[in-house]
């Protein structure tokens, strides 16, 4: 009699609302899911395409300002930042005769005298026409500088650069592109 009972049982019936969210919380789970899929497959992909890296840093003291603009909030005027500039460049392979990707010593002079064009500036003197200089700018700008230097100076040298300026411990910004 029992089982006779639970057959015509009828399954609780979900409100539409509660349903709704239900199927909403899902979708919003799938796509974070596929997010992160892809995010990780380019992480992968980038480092099995260039698997050797070699980093340098050094820090730099600059003055600017953001020409008042509104967006900025009180950083829109004066202000004086210390970045630690971290500095990788990626290659697929090692040099041959010498196993490194470059020269630790080239590649630390090389940040040094990109750098000393910004170190210890106004950046409104350096971008005197009225350029944002963000740290996303700023890490473009020091970039083109050692790109340009690596491929005048150092002839044995293929893949990217990395640089990364850390604004703080809790904020950075980063610019990556081939030599």
């Amino acid at each position: 009699q029992r089982v006779a009972e639970l057959r015509h049982m009828q399954p609780p019936v979900l409100s539409c609302r509660k349903h709704s969210t239900h199927l909403n919380m899902i979708s919003v789970l799938n796509v974070l899911l596929v997010a992160l899929l892809a995010f990780a497959s380019a992480s992968i992909a980038a480092a099995e395409r260039l698997p050797f890296t070699l980093g340098v840093r050094d820090s730099l003291m600059i003055a600017h300002s953001f020409h008042n603009h509104p967006s900025f909030g009180p950083a829109g005027g004066m202000h004086g930042a210390t970045y630690t500039c971290d500095v990788e460049f990626c290659s697929a392979n090692l040099v041959e005769g010498t196993n490194w990707v470059i020269d630790i010593g080239k590649a630390s002079d090389i940040l040094a005298d990109v750098l000393s064009k910004y170190n210890l500036k106004n950046l409104d003197e350096v971008f005197p026409g009225g350029e944002m200089t963000t740290t996303e700018f700023m890490c473009k700008t020091i970039h083109d500088g050692i790109a340009q230097r690596i491929r005048e100076d150092v002839g044995d040298f293929k893949g990217e650069i990395r640089v990364k300026l850390w604004e703080s411990h809790k904020a950075w910004a980063s610019f990556v592109g081939e030599v």
